[in-house]
């Protein structure tokens, strides 16, 4: 049972570090939402452990995640939670160990008879030197507008 809503984050990051899709599902309220780095989005406590199951099994089996730090506000019965991190251990799609990745995760908790619980949660990778993103192709290119380039971008 999670007693303050500080400590979501850290029950997260040890469900993540111990690949344990159930442990990581149970922080979430049966209808919760969560939103993925790439903007997947799972809508019940059962697809938040299914697509983790799926990382664990195919990305993120050899990974550990650490915090940097975090914010929290109360607000009575809810609590949001904003925690920076970063990630080591991803393989790629060849199976080869990936690089460090940074990013944000924003957990937003509810307080009931068996503690906090995750109501909903937005995942987003920090991408250094990057301000924003410009649809081009089909795609998404890291865009940054503070120092343009020749062509008007990065």
């Amino acid at each position: 049972m999670i007693a303050e809503p500080e400590q979501l984050a850290d029950a997260f990051v040890e469900a993540w570090n111990d690949h344990d899709p159930d442990a990581l599902a149970d922080l979430f309220t049966a209808d919760a939402d969560f939103v993925n780095v790439v903007g997947l989005w799972w809508r019940d406590r059962a697809g938040i452990r299914g697509a983790h199951a799926y990382g664990f099994e195919r990305i993120f089996g050899q990974s550990r995640m650490t915090l940097r730090r975090r914010r929290v506000r109360r607000l009575g019965e809810v609590a949001v939670v904003v925690a920076q991190w970063s990630l080591t251990g991803q393989l790629s799609p060849a199976g080869e160990p990936a690089g460090e990745r940074r990013g944000v995760l924003t957990l937003v908790g509810r307080r009931g008879q068996d503690g906090w619980r995750t109501v909903s949660a937005h995942n987003t990778d920090t991408v250094p030197g990057v301000e924003t993103h410009v649809a081009r192709d089909g795609g998404l290119d890291p865009t940054d507008y503070r120092e343009p380039r020749e062509g008007g971008s990065r």
